[in-house]
């Protein structure tokens, strides 16, 4: 494991416990991703003038989900009360949108901004709060990440925030397209709100 803390947890639980919960919940690659996109987040949160231990926390839980069995997920989507719909798509969905219930429930964090980040980090949004951002943005250039575009995707972010989103949706969406994959609703729409150059 690479040596890592979290600065403050927004949660009951210590950082200690946080770490360690997460860690149970996937393998060794999953783990040192997370551990990248806190870092990648906190860098970001400089550049932006945002709070740097929230930007930390929420880089790191958000794929504290992404392991789930699927069995697991489509139980609590019919049991928690979330849009039925989510059943005809998949974990890549779900372990942002679902997995936020299994954040406030294991690790006992509820703070608003958070969740949300943690949320939208698979889809994007229309509106987008700097967190939002972050997250979403850390995600996909953290330095574990290696795909063509990457290197051009970190300058982008790291020059602008928003046109970084921008970029990673017109990304996603070229490589879903391509995939012949369907698309969730609110990625499109946040691709023409984000991605679309006038």
């Amino acid at each position: 494991m690479a040596d890592f803390s979290l600065p403050e947890t927004f949660s009951p639980l210590t950082s200690e416990q946080i770490i360690a919960k997460e860690k149970s919940m996937m393998d060794a690659r999953r783990f040192e991703h997370c551990i990248g996109v806190s870092r990648t987040a906190v860098k970001l949160a400089k550049l932006n003038h945002y709070d740097v231990n929230k930007a930390a926390l929420t880089g790191f839980i958000h794929d504290y989900a992404k392991q789930i069995p699927v069995p697991i997920y489509q139980q609590t989507i019919r049991e928690q009360g979330f849009d039925p719909d989510l059943l005809n798509y998949n974990r890549a969905i779900w372990h942002g949108i679902v997995g936020s219930w299994f954040i406030k429930h294991d690790l006992k964090i509820t703070d608003p901004e958070i969740i949300t980040a943690v949320k939208r980090h698979t889809t994007g949004d229309v509106t987008m709060t700097t967190l939002d951002k972050i997250v979403f943005v850390a995600d996909f250039i953290e330095p574990g990440r290696d795909f063509p575009g990457v290197e051009e995707a970190r300058k982008v972010a790291y020059a602008d925030l928003d046109a970084g989103v921008g970029y990673e949706l017109a990304h996603t969406l070229a490589f879903l397209i391509a995939q012949r994959a369907k698309i969730y609703p609110k990625t499109l729409l946040a691709y023409n709100q984000w991605a679309v150059k006038n």
